[in-house]
């Protein structure tokens, strides 16, 4: 997919990983830039921003989103189809993390499962008929590099992230023949307000901490290639290769690693 002309719509659109991916679809040339988030100061930067690019003919809408609510995801799907149309790329990029082990309370798992879970359950189900319908459309589907290994002091995290990718592999087996590309974007660290208290990014940053414009300029180019996989840290792949090669010798690494940082997840 080329995003030029497209329809986009960007939950957690109003920070972090979501902004870059806002203004960089803008700079392609998109059509319509949807930006959904819970924050309105942020959405409001992130369509003036759109807006003041320079021969910009991208129209930046914006939305109030709470991704664990069914009807605010359907909401926003409504607003932008009476408003454009259609939508082209739906990405669902809101997440959260929350550090701790399985005695993380109840609440806790709920609010993480329904944000990074739940919230691209719904995003499909609001978003998959009316691109069935037009026998194309696009999913990109924010995960994380955790979603593919694991998360080192967050059983939440890894667990959450790993059922984000089983769902959109779901979704490209079940839907990949009648015209639905899905991607999953799966980083390590990105300077954003999720690494902010970790020092270089925590477990995540052993290979560098990425720029969110860095991380768009990789995004881009997975989509025009429709590949499912978007690797913005290239090492992941050979991870996740050396996990499914030997998968006690990487559970013997991943221990290892355990061991040198697991203590700046105690506070968090």
């Amino acid at each position: 997919m080329q995003v030029k002309d497209k329809v986009v719509v960007v939950t957690g659109g109003a920070r972090g990983i979501g902004r870059a991916l806002c203004v960089r679809f803008a700079a392609e040339g998109a059509k319509a830039v949807v930006v959904a988030d819970i924050q309105q100061a942020g959405i409001d930067e992130v369509v003036a921003l759109i807006s003041d690019q320079a021969n910009t003919q991208t129209q930046a809408l914006g939305m109030i989103t709470d991704v664990s609510r069914e009807s605010d995801v359907q909401a926003l799907v409504n607003k932008t189809t009476d408003a454009f149309g259609h939508i082209d790329l739906f990405c669902a990029n809101a997440g959260i993390f929350t550090a701790g082990d399985e005695n993380v309370d109840d609440e806790a798992w709920q609010r993480i499962w329904d944000i990074n879970v739940m919230g691209h359950i719904y995003a499909a189900r609001a978003v998959l008929p009316g691109m069935l319908a037009r026998g194309e459309g696009y999913l990109l589907n924010t995960a994380s590099a955790a979603g593919l290994l694991s998360q080192i002091g967050s059983a939440p995290y890894a667990v959450t992230k790993h059922a984000a990718v089983g769902f959109a592999e779901w979704l490209s087996i079940t839907y990949g023949n009648r015209g639905i590309k899905v991607s999953v974007l799966c980083p390590q660290a990105v300077r954003t307000d999720m690494t902010a208290n970790t020092r270089g990014g925590g477990v995540a940053g052993v290979d560098g901490m990425l720029e969110p414009d860095a991380l768009a300029q990789t995004v881009v180019e997975t989509l025009a290639e429709e590949r499912f996989l978007c690797l913005p840290h290239p090492e992941v792949l050979t991870y996740v290769q050396r996990k499914a090669g030997d998968y006690d010798r990487w559970l013997g690494g991943m221990r290892r690693l355990q061991d040198r940082f697991a203590d700046q997840y105690k506070d968090r």
